[in-house]
This record gives C-alpha cells, structure tokens and sequence, in this order.
C-alpha cells in the first residue's frame, strides 16, 4: 500500500497520511468489527515495560522458545 506523508509545515502542525480510498473503507470496516480495547493502568504499565525491553533487544524467538519447550517446529513436522 502506498503512503504519502504531508508536512507539518503545510498542515500547521499536524501530520496526515494519504491513503487509497479502498484502504481507507477496509480501515473503517475493520473498525467497526474489531473492538478497541481498554487497558487498565496495571496493562498499561506492563505494555510499557514490555516496549523498552524489545527495544532493547530482550526478548527470544519463537524458535528460542519452541526449543526451550521442546516443542518441535511446524516446518519440521
């Protein structure tokens, strides 16, 4: 999907993004059938943390994770 950014400068501060109107309808129907979901401060938090840690490259792989439960991978199978 293409995207175009418009400057701030032009959009008074403001940053739009252009996308195709066929996008644009799929994003509203989605809207319509995916609930937003509301965190409580206690999610709110742990998605924090959870966000600095991946920045900082504290995480592992599903196939880390797959061989550390011994779980044998589906392309194996």
């Amino acid at each position: 999907m293409a995207t175009i950014t418009i400057p701030k400068k032009l959009t008074k501060g403001e940053e739009l993004v252009v996308i195709p109107r066929k996008d644009y309808e799929e994003f509203l129907r989605l809207r319509k059938v995916i609930p937003l979901v509301k965190l409580t401060p206690s999610q709110k938090r742990d998605l924090e943390q959870s966000r600095k840690e991946f920045s900082r490259g504290e995480y592992i792989t599903l196939k880390q994770l797959e061989n550390e439960l011994g779980i044998a991978s589906k392309k194996a199978r």
